[in-house]
């Protein structure tokens, strides 16, 4: 037993008092009996008896009371259980991400955490609360009240521990208490390991009722035809139950078509047909599951004609002028010697075909140019110098090619998963007649390949640039040294290539994910691009470039939608966004990886088990009562005892 005020207990001196009143009337005195009073002696005797014993009990009886009202002044208790962790701090991790929109039993349930949340947290707890996106440091229900009726579902998933670290960060020199309370989707325990012995964690996990979600994936162009686009809507099924979905398709909100999606497996395709010109919309199903990937938004820009330069021996460019034709492309070709540098800025892509050296003055120019999003082809010659080629190629990857060896080979594998051959096969083939080279260089890359020799050695290999690509070649493609100028494939590899993604594709951004994009629009150094709809607007970040501007696109915007990039009131480019896919699948959850944690099935119930286990169990109310009892009991002794 403890005291909070243990000086109290120095009055229990005053016991004293009773006891030294007692002894004084207990003095003997020396008794003379009068002859008149003789007869009444037996019955003194008796009398006196009786009344030692009320003084006794009197005694201990006042002896008790004083004692207990002493000792409840000193407030005696019991230490609690988890006394030491009494002081420690608060904080409440909320998960309000996507995968949060499944009902439960009582709803929605993040909506049902933040009405539990009112309802159960005592207003004189001071906590701290974190979500997907916003923190609270070192605040109450009250005051929080507002933003937590008004807490939206966050396109940030969640990631416990970067909420971890904020806290941590967060120094105190107190032990921390930490309420989790996420339904676990896509919890891994590697995201556990911060978790460190001065936090002590409590989660609290929601179940939902049913896991089953349809979402849609993506979304591409999977052939362009004269009048037409043949688009493509990757979805995927996490249910054991394919019920038919269907799937409609809006340009600037209204209806163009619509179908039913047939699941035979988890992951299918839909295809639609449609006008070969602008498009600014969104696909949607309808399932009764999650709804934030229920729309894809996306916006196909005007055909906008690729520039292109080669730059090379004329005689060996002609070979791309038929590839590069007027209808699509703005095509030139230059040797080195011809090359206007100013020009290199307005082009889309560039070809260096075969050049025996780059110029250092080159060299910086192409990398600028592949910075701000121009696509390079390599080709080398054979006359190449490896060192001039590989302290150019080093800018851009890990791509370095070494001698010159004479060994004819067939190119015999094609990468069809690589981005260059999309939409290009309707199935996978191997029989189709090799292209073979006479001389190749050997080469050491991490990079993807495209297309492989019949030894698995790279013929041509890609190096993604941001929001450009690098291309380059093993072998020279001269006619002497090889047949590819006939083989089929030439006419796809190289004008997919060539193509620039923002003049002849699909703009259709991930929330979140780091990207830029460049908009072709000259502006002075105090203009600016806005870019909203009609809800939203947004500054992003932005660099002017010569001819063009390169937006950023980090945090902004927060929602999915189609916007529209603006100079002033002028409309320039349609551009979309949308929420990342990684709530989709329900199914990602391990409750295993949460044996060595604290759980429960409501914030109530941590509150109460908190307060049991940590509040010091007080007595001395029990002493005012057994103060009051003996009060009592003495009274009874003096009224009732003779």
């Amino acid at each position: 037993m403890h005291f909070k005020q243990p000086e109290i207990l120095y009055f229990l001196f005053l016991l004293i008092v009773p006891i030294l009143v007692h002894l004084f009337q207990l003095r003997r005195f020396k008794k003379e009996y009068f002859t008149n009073v003789r007869f009444l002696k037996a019955l003194s005797i008796q009398t006196r008896k009786s009344s030692e014993i009320k003084k006794w009990l009197l005694l201990a009886t006042r002896i008790a009371l004083l004692t207990a009202i002493i000792l409840a002044f000193a407030q005696p208790f019991f230490e609690s259980k988890d006394s030491k962790n009494a002081s420690n701090e608060m904080y409440i991790i909320l998960d309000n991400s996507f995968s949060m929109q499944v009902k439960g039993k009582k709803g929605e349930l993040l909506k049902r955490a933040i009405q539990e949340l009112l309802e159960e947290t005592p207003e004189s707890t001071n906590f701290s609360l974190l979500t997907n996106t916003d923190n609270y440091w070192n605040t109450d229900i009250k005051t929080i009240r507002s933003e937590l009726q008004n807490l939206k579902y966050s396109a940030t998933p969640f990631q416990i521990d970067n909420s971890i670290a904020k806290i941590k960060a967060h120094k105190s020199a107190f032990k921390k208490d930490i309420v989790i309370i996420t339904d676990a989707v896509g919890l891994t325990s590697n995201q556990l390991k911060n978790i460190g012995t001065d936090i002590i964690p409590y989660f609290i996990v929601p179940k939902a009722e049913q896991r089953n979600n349809v979402s849609i994936d993506s979304v591409f162009i999977r052939q362009t035809l004269d009048d037409f686009y043949e688009v493509s809507i990757n979805t995927t099924n996490f249910s054991s139950d394919f019920k038919p979905v269907p799937v409609a398709l809006y340009n600037q909100n209204k209806l163009i078509a619509k179908t039913i999606l047939n699941f035979k497996n988890k992951k299918e395709t839909v295809n639609f047909t449609i006008p070969k010109e602008s498009f600014h919309g969104f696909v949607s199903i309808e399932d009764n599951d999650l709804t934030y990937d229920n729309r894809l938004f996306f916006s196909i820009s005007n055909i906008k004609k690729t520039n292109i330069i080669t730059i090379g021996v004329p005689e060996k460019n002609n070979f791309l002028s038929r590839i590069y034709t007027q209808d699509e492309f703005n095509y030139t070709s230059c040797s080195l010697s011809t090359l206007d540098y100013n020009s290199i800025d307005k082009q889309d892509a560039i070809v260096l075909n075969e050049l025996d050296e780059i110029p250092q003055a080159l060299q910086t120019t192409l990398k600028s140019f592949v910075n701000k999003g121009g696509n390079l082809i390599v080709i080398p010659s054979e006359k190449s110098s490896v060192v001039n080629l590989n302290s150019f190629l080093k800018q851009f990857g890990a791509t370095q090619l070494h001698s010159l060896e004479e060994n004819e080979k067939q190119i015999t594998k094609i990468n069809f998963s690589h981005p260059l051959f999309s939409g290009v096969f309707e199935s996978k083939t191997n029989n189709f007649q090799y292209p073979k080279t006479k001389k190749d260089f050997t080469i050491t890359t991490n990079s993807s390949a495209v297309l492989n020799y019949e030894d698995q050695s790279p013929f041509l290999m890609a190096d993604r640039i941001k929001t450009s690509s690098v291309y380059v070649f093993s072998a020279p493609l001269n006619i002497s040294n090889s047949n590819f100028q006939q083989s089929p494939l030439i006419v796809p590899v190289f004008y997919k290539m060539a193509l620039s993604k923002q003049n002849n594709g699909i703009n259709a951004f991930t929330i979140g994910n780091k990207s830029s994009y460049f908009v072709p629009v000259l502006l002075s150094k105090d203009e600016i691009l806005t870019v909203k709809n009609q809800e939203n607007s947004f500054i992003p970040v932005q660099q002017l470039l010569s001819n063009k501007v390169q937006l950023f696109f980090d945090d902004s915007p927060d929602k999915a939608g189609n916007y529209v990039i603006y100079d002033a009131k002028k409309a320039i480019e349609n551009i979309s966004f949308n929420y990342p896919r990684t709530e989709s699948n329900l199914d990602q959850v391990d409750l295993n990886i949460l044996s060595d944690y604290k759980t429960s099935d409501s914030i109530s119930t941590i509150f109460d088990t908190l307060q049991t286990s940590r509040s010091d169990n007080q007595i001395w109310k029990w002493f005012i009562i057994f103060a009051l009892l003996f009060l009592v009991i003495e009274i009874a002794i003096i009224k009732f005892l003779k």
